[in-house]
């Protein structure tokens, strides 16, 4: 009788894809930052359309923040910053900040 070779029985490994965590950005309100800039900051950095951009805008004017988009963090920090840098060069102190959704 021959030697038996055993096999070992391949398993398939099953890679779990984990959905990668989302981010809230939101802007707060401010006593100087113009409502026209915060409608400019929506349309050119959030993609948003005039009509979400104003929604957006009165949501941050009355309750004193809201909320632009959710992103995978990397997006969201990214938005965050370029909301900042756009207002710091024309002047405006308004704020920007990534929560966990």
């Amino acid at each position: 009788m021959g030697d038996r070779i055993k096999l070992k029985k391949q398993t398939s490994v099953e890679e779990k894809l984990k959905t990668p965590s989302l981010y809230k950005v939101l802007l707060k309100n401010d006593d100087y930052t113009t409502m026209e800039f915060v409608i400019t900051v929506l349309q050119a950095v959030f993609h948003k359309s005039v009509a979400e951009a104003e929604k957006i805008m009165l949501t941050i004017h009355f309750q004193g923040v809201g909320h632009c988009g959710t992103y995978p963090h990397a997006i969201a920090e990214t938005k965050a910053d370029q909301t900042r840098i756009m207002a710091r060069k024309q002047g405006y102190p308004l704020r920007a900040i990534v929560e966990e959704a």
